[in-house]
Formats: C-alpha cells, sequence, structure tokens
C-alpha cells in the first residue's frame, strides 16, 4: 500500500486527484504495476489510476484476465475501475478512504453485487483510510480554497457572501 501512496502523491503534485494503485502478484508478491492518475494530464477521463495499472500488467502479460493478482488503490475505485477489476478477474482489491460520492465498490452501484457482474474480488476498504483522507483533503482544500464558504440550501449549493 505504501507503493499506492508515493503514487498518490506522485499525481498530487501533477495537479491530479490523488489516487495512486499497484498490482501485485499473488503467488510471488511481485509488484507488476504502479500508476497514479492522469486524467488532466492526459486529457484522458479513463486515465484512473487502477485503469492503468491493469492495462499495464494486462498488455506485459498478453492476457485480459489477471486471476493471480490483488489490487492495492488509495481511495474506494469508482464503478468503471471496479467493472475492469471484475473483468480482468482480480483477485482480492485493498482500498484506503471510502467514497461516499463517486465509489462504486461499498457505494453508490456497489457494482460486485449484481447479478450481471460475473466475477467479484475478495474486498478489503479503510486500509489505511486516515492516510488515505488526509492526503485527498489537503488536495481539495488547495483547488477549493472556498469550499468553507459554501452552504447547501433546497437541495442547492450556495455561495454566502
Amino acid at each position: 500500500m505504501d507503493l499506492a501512496f508515493a503514487e498518490a502523491e506522485a499525481a498530487f503534485i501533477r495537479g491530479e486527484v490523488p489516487v495512486g494503485a499497484v498490482v501485485v502478484d499473488v503467488e510471488s508478491g511481485r509488484l507488476l504495476a504502479r500508476a497514479g492518475n492522469c486524467v488532466r494530464e492526459w486529457s484522458d477521463p479513463t486515465a484512473h489510476a487502477e485503469m492503468l495499472a491493469l492495462r499495464t500488467v494486462a498488455a506485459a502479460q498478453a492476457a485480459p484476465r489477471l486471476p493471480g493478482c490483488d489490487l492495492y488503490v488509495t481511495l474506494e475505485p469508482c464503478p468503471m475501475c471496479a467493472a475492469a477489476m471484475a473483468l480482468a478477474r482480480i483477485r482480492r482489491l485493498y482500498f484506503g478512504a471510502y467514497d461516499p460520492k463517486g465509489g462504486g465498490v461499498e457505494h453508490g452501484p456497489r457494482l460486485f453485487t449484481w447479478p450481471t457482474c460475473h466475477h467479484w474480488p475478495e474486498v478489503y476498504g479503510g486500509v489505511q483510510e486516515r492516510r488515505a483522507a488526509i492526503l485527498l483533503r489537503r488536495f481539495f482544500a488547495l483547488r477549493r480554497p472556498d469550499h468553507g464558504a459554501m452552504s447547501r440550501v433546497g437541495g442547492r449549493s450556495i455561495r454566502s457572501t
């Protein structure tokens, strides 16, 4: 998980949402891929850390299925990334912070519970959750300095003057 955090920190420095992911071979424990978000840098909405790490391993192994792999990521995967993990047949998923707004595993659609999901990895959430949450809060505090001036009224955000 420390390597995933190193990727998240690097993404933070590049101005990306600080999410990092690593894929590890289950049998050997060998690191197969590591990546941080590159959405803004590449102008690619699918360039999430998980997607990049999965693509790297699949290409290196010339195989779309990765049943002998575990994925570690600093934030609960979104629905797109969770679907990719199911399609890749990842064995276990370990994630840091929960994502009530954009998550697709423990929140939102809870993709692995769908009857149309043909594979669901073992899921371990909240791994170093505090560390992940602090990094994300730091990032968004810098990006949205007036966030504290926002209020919610009638389901809409309003800015106090």
